[in-house]
C-alpha cells in the first residue's frame, strides 16, 4: 500500500520538526513544498506532501495514516 499526507504548519521550526519526524519515520517527500498566507490566522504556513510505500497492507478509510 502506498500512503499519501499532507503535513502544514505555520513558519517556524515546528514545521521542520513535522516533517524531519516523518522523515525519520520512513515517509520522503514528494514534490514541493507550498508556502501561504492565512488570512484568518494572519500567519504564513508551510506545506509538504509525504509518501511511503507500506508493504503486506490494504489500504481503507479508517487507517491513521501517521501510524503508518
Amino acid at each position: 500500500m502506498k500512503v499519501y499526507r499532507f503535513l502544514t504548519a505555520p513558519d517556524d521550526a515546528s514545521f521542520c520538526h513535522k516533517v524531519t519526524l516523518a522523515l525519520n519515520k520512513g515517509w520522503e517527500l514528494h514534490g514541493s513544498p507550498s508556502y501561504a498566507y492565512n488570512a484568518e490566522a494572519k500567519i504564513m504556513q508551510c506545506g509538504q506532501a509525504v509518501v511511503k510505500d507500506v508493504p503486506g497492507k490494504e489500504y481503507t478509510p479508517d487507517i491513521k495514516l501517521s501510524e503508518q
